[in-house]
């Protein structure tokens, strides 16, 4: 059952933010109050709003998340919501009369993304879905006010398919929010008796291949962008200190699962922490891997082959609270993180391997709209070099969500989506966490810069 109920509350507390090609205008003559407004897929009317016209942002730095390097003095000229010419000051002609955001003392980036983000808390008793909405409403609009102009999310965490109502809420220009792809519900395995009643806002739980493949369809039908698995649960220790990985799925259900996703034109991700089950997401050919503290060489390299996609999402799984739980569950004996970060950065030096940017936010260990600290901690705990890891968080996320033609870089063609800091963040990464401008298809969010501005 999809929730209805949160677009509704959407529509009537936001005004409308941009306007989006879906949209119409009612049929003339407009009959109602003032001038025609645009139509919404709840079919109410809201006020149109312009675009943004032509504008050009001037860029003292601008990285280039295609070679990983860092251009000088240059100039991003834009027509509405899109980027049209890319260049050195001196050879783009700024059109007359055109908007000029002066970012000459300023490092210009593609907008940054989230690769796995959850917008939603899970629900406390009682809650309802409208204030489970808001607080969902006030993360992701933290995450785009920090510079993330594009997210995936990577469940609704008890919330149904609450996650696609916000993607079409913000897809629509109804709130101000990241672009999102979104993957609902999350399919678990058989873990209670078959017997008991299945909720709607949870996890779908299946315990066959046919209703495997029947969830995925389900999934699908409500308008998810991708497919949350989960091959493995969770880890312990043995008495002699080895990491144990739960298995879940058995691999002909993981694989009938991930082939229903593929052959309906969806992709999959799969939580793993290791084990059989995150062996069998590689082979079956889960299109990101994310977690895998367990991850070999021969894994990682099996990933490179299949080209499949790493979100180790490492800050999540070295927070401190993660040694509080080893403590208490082995009596200090034994710790996940140092083998987690083995893995990371084992996975990072894997010569082909495509690393991601993901902060698992989920409004528990991370605040939304701080989780820049993932490019912080993927350089100082992984090795990786800043402008690899930048790339991570821009151009390889938009690959890995099938985006690159429309996000991820500074091209024309591409969604006017930029951010800026007044540093270096190839020299200190930590400048990400310092975002100042942001703007997302043309539409300046936030402009903390105080030497120039829009003008």
């Amino acid at each position: 059952m999809r929730i209805r109920a949160a677009s509704s509350l959407l529509a009537c507390l936001f005004v409308a933010t941009a306007v989006n090609a879906q949209l119409a205008v009612p049929p003339a003559p407009w009959r109602g109050a003032g001038a025609p407004p645009c139509v919404g897929s709840d079919g109410g009317v809201y006020q149109c709003v312009p675009g943004p016209g032509v504008t050009a942002v001037r860029a003292g730095h601008l990285f280039d998340s295609k070679s990983g390097k860092m251009l000088s003095q240059q100039v991003v000229l834009l027509d509405g919501e899109r980027i049209t010419d890319v260049g050195a000051e001196g050879k783009i002609k700024i059109p007359a009369g055109a908007r000029i955001i002066d970012l000459r003392h300023a490092t210009v980036l593609p907008g940054l993304i989230d690769a796995h983000t959850h917008m939603f808390n899970d629900p406390k008793p009682g809650m309802s879905r409208e204030t489970s909405t808001l607080i969902a409403i006030q993360h992701l609009q933290a995450n785009l006010r920090a510079g993330f102009t594009a997210a995936r999310d990577m469940t609704s965490h008890g919330n149904g398919y609450g996650d696609v109502d916000i993607r079409n809420a913000i897809d629509e220009g109804r709130i101000d929010g990241p672009r999102y792809q979104v993957a609902g519900r999350g399919i678990v395995w058989g873990f209670k008796p078959a017997t008991a009643p299945e909720s709607a806002m949870h996890a779908m739980v299946v315990r066959s291949v046919e209703e495997g493949r029947a969830a995925v369809r389900e999934q699908i039908e409500h308008g998810v962008d991708w497919i949350k698995l989960y091959p493995a649960g969770a880890y312990s220790f043995s008495p002699t200190g080895e990491a144990q990985y739960v298995l879940t799925y058995p691999l002909p259900v993981l694989q009938a699962m991930i082939d229903e996703a593929h052959r309906l034109g969806k992709k999959t991700g799969c939580h793993v922490y290791g084990g059989e089950g995150q062996k069998n997401a590689i082979i079956a050919g889960c299109d990101t891997i994310e977690h895998a503290f367990g991850l070999d060489q021969a894994q990682a390299d099996l990933m490179v082959q299949k080209g499949l996609y790493y979100d180790p999402t490492i800050v999540r799984y070295t927070e401190p609270y993660i040694d509080d739980n080893d403590n208490k569950n082995t009596g200090g004996k034994y710790r996940i993180i140092p083998i987690f970060e083995k893995a990371v950065a084992l996975g990072a030096a894997t010569r082909g391997m495509k690393v991601m940017v993901g902060s698992g936010a989920d409004g528990s260990t991370i605040a939304h709209g701080t989780q820049a600290i993932e490019f912080e901690w993927l350089v100082k705990r992984a090795g990786m070099n800043p402008a690899r890891v930048i790339q991570g968080g821009t151009i390889i996320n938009a690959e890995a969500m099938g985006w690159a033609d429309r996000i991820g870089s500074v091209e024309k063609g591409k969604y006017a989506d930029l951010v800026a800091v007044t540093g270096d963040p190839l020299a200190d990464i930590t400048e990400l966490q310092r975002v100042k401008f942001v703007m997302k298809g043309g539409k300046v969010i936030r402009n903390d810069i105080a030497q120039g501005g829009a003008k």
